[in-house]
């Protein structure tokens, strides 16, 4: 496995195996992994692709009170579990590589980025559309993994592929889950012992919801209602939202029919973790 932190030497090494006939399979991280991007890698090996994974902690998306000196970072631990999981290559550029001066260009996604943890964390997808599109051109890959814990990301990337042209297909990968039904993610190291038995709400309240829906329940605001009682009624933690939107452009619903999409944001303590479920209507 190679690491890189030149723009240039990642150019050149896909160059060389392109020429050799490979696809590229490219898996956009912040680091610190886990098993959710272990599936993403696991996924692109499927195709035979030379698999290239960013670790990047992006300073565009993190707003001025949030945890970006703070966010996890451990490339030798990183390069042990990628490397275990077959990455062929780490791009693992310096802030000063991907942002020698000052970025006076962004790309943003209009109307998807307003909502839900768009509303919450102003200008986060433009830090992450803005990224992943200067690493779409620097791997040129055929196609890029991307997990569905970040359901409205992923509908972000996939929005801002198809308007602008990039020759890549996007692959969701569905949520992985700690054995207990927490979802994965790198923040789950911020939480206290306690924190972390309350978390487990999410999930439960998810499930919760999708039973009520089973039943009958088509009404969104009677089962956000019901969710939202349920988390303060079993926990500590602190709800940012929980919505019930079209799962294929993030519109509010108020009668559930095609294909919608629950989404939590809650905090515990400082962390704030999300959640979702996608479900088909009636």
């Amino acid at each position: 496995m190679i690491i890189c932190k030149k723009i240039s030497a990642v150019r050149d090494i896909v160059k060389e195996q392109r020429g050799q006939g490979r696809s590229i399979a490219l898996v956009p991280t912040m680091g610190y992994l886990h098993e959710g991007h272990l599936t993403l890698v696991e996924e692109a090996r499927k195709s035979g692709a030379f698999v290239v994974m960013s670790i990047f902690v992006n300073p565009l998306q993190f707003g001025p009170n949030e945890d970006f000196a703070r966010y996890p970072r451990d490339l030798e631990r990183d390069a042990k579990k990628a490397e275990g999981a077959g990455v062929d290559l780490i791009f693992n550029p310096e802030v000063e590589e991907m942002y020698p001066a000052k970025n006076l260009t962004h790309v943003e996604v209009d109307e998807l980025g307003d909502s839900l943890c768009g509303a919450s964390r102003p200008g986060h997808f433009r830090g992450v559309t803005t990224v992943v599109s200067k690493l779409f051109h620097i791997v040129q890959p055929d196609r890029a993994y991307f997990g569905q814990k970040d359901y409205q990301q992923y509908l972000i990337i996939c929005q801002m592929v198809k308007d602008l042209n990039f020759p890549i297909e996007v692959i969701g990968v569905p949520i992985v889950r700690e054995e207990d039904g927490l979802a994965l993610s790198s923040r789950n190291i911020y939480l206290s012992p306690e924190q972390r038995a309350e978390a487990l709400v999410l999930q439960r309240s998810l499930g919760e919801a999708e039973n009520w829906f089973r039943q009958g329940e088509r009404s969104a605001l009677t089962i956000e209602e019901r969710i939202k009682e349920l988390i303060r009624n079993e926990s500590s933690g602190e709800i940012d939202y929980v919505e019930i939107r079209s799962a294929e452009n993030l519109h509010r619903v108020e009668q559930i029919e095609g294909k919608i999409f629950i989404a939590l944001a809650v905090r515990f303590g400082s962390t704030r973790l999300i959640d979702n479920k996608v479900l088909e209507g009636m």
